[in-house]
């Protein structure tokens, strides 16, 4: 089962300053950490280059576009927490290139294939804060619809934040369906995912949602997850599928109040890899969030080993928050309510 990794050392100049959440330094620290742990001999690195402005145009508006291409000349803001650096127009082209490029190698052998800097899901198609710039993950869909001709993409997005990015772009499409954990949007950026946002037009039942309460355990969102979404991915049968595997979730992360462990990202992992396997051996996986640096290289590790089968995972002491549990089974009764309308889920 081979697996790919794409990786560049401009990765690291996607960095929106000290003092900011976002450091570009990881990309380079979780590479470093998998040589480390002997993984590398595993995944087969290849570099990408930057996508081109046909790529972006695929999926977002040209003056957005020329927007980023102006601010990355002098500097300056995209959004109140998205600080715009001289050339980040250039290292944003080079993450959704390497998406993009990850998604290709899925049609040349590899039956997995990792991108550590990609996830940006807070993009639209005219709009964007929450650290993004361009949507990898669409440009990615949108390469791929065009070349390959698939008519059924699934994205599973586990970043803490609701991927209203992702959501906006593809809630009037059924060939798209698009499933967000994340916590609640009335407890954190971007205030966005609740269980009634379910698509519109010929896409309503293909967006969900599960906005789970600050604190929730590691064993609760696995209960959760368990009962959502391996039903949805039976029926809808993907020809492709993007994880959005944020780590941001996990209960020291500083942006966030989920109450996710080293050992939850590992089981998170390893039950996509086997719902990609059952249906289309074809597995996007964008690395996404995470702001307290060794804790989400140490998650990010772990997912890795959920990917290719190894058992060597990291574990530590869990997380727990039972009060949360009646209200967890509450909301995942609700959802199954509100799909039941689309879907064979109750």
């Amino acid at each position: 089962m081979m697996t790919a990794i794409v990786y560049h050392e401009d990765y690291n100049k996607y960095d929106l300053g000290v003092t900011h959440p976002l450091i570009g330094d990881k990309p380079r620290k979780t590479m470093v950490f998998l040589r480390e742990k002997g993984m590398l001999r595993f995944l087969k690195i290849f570099t990408p280059t930057r996508v081109d402005e046909n790529d972006l145009l695929r999926v977002h508006d040209k003056m957005f576009v020329d927007h980023i291409k102006e601010l990355s000349r002098n500097g300056g803001m995209l959004a109140v927490d998205t600080p715009a650096p001289v050339g980040i127009y250039d290292y944003a082209r080079l993450a959704a290139g390497g998406t993009k490029l990850a998604g290709e190698k899925l049609f040349e052998g590899f039956h997995c294939a990792i991108n550590p800097l990609g996830g940006f899901h807070h993009a639209g198609r005219g709009y964007s804060s929450g650290f993004c710039f361009f949507n990898d993950i669409a440009i990615a869909i949108e390469y791929l619809r065009e070349k390959h001709g698939l008519k059924r993409f699934l994205v599973i997005d586990l970043d803490v934040h609701h991927a209203n990015g992702t959501q906006d772009i593809y809630y009037e499409d059924p060939t798209v369906l698009h499933i967000s954990f994340h916590q609640d949007g009335r407890t954190l950026y971007p205030g966005t995912g609740d269980v009634e946002e379910i698509g519109r037009g010929d896409g309503e039942g293909f967006t969900v949602n599960l906005p789970l309460p600050p604190y929730t355990s590691g064993d609760v969102y696995l209960m959760a997850f368990d009962e959502i979404i391996p039903p949805l991915v039976e029926e809808f049968d993907p020809e492709f599928i993007v994880y959005q595997s944020g780590v941001d979730g996990h209960h020291l992360d500083p942006l966030a109040s989920l109450g996710l462990t080293y050992q939850t990202y590992y089981h998170l992992a390893d039950r996509i890899k086997n719902l990609s396997f059952s249906t289309c051996n074809k597995l996007l996986v964008v690395l996404g969030g995470g702001y307290s640096s060794m804790i989400s290289v140490k998650s990010y590790y772990n997912i890795v080993c959920g990917l290719i089968g190894r058992g060597d995972y990291i574990e530590e002491e869990a997380y727990i928050s039972e009060k949360n549990m009646r209200q967890v089974e509450e909301l995942i009764h609700s959802l199954k309510k509100i799909l039941s309308r689309y879907w064979n889920i109750i």
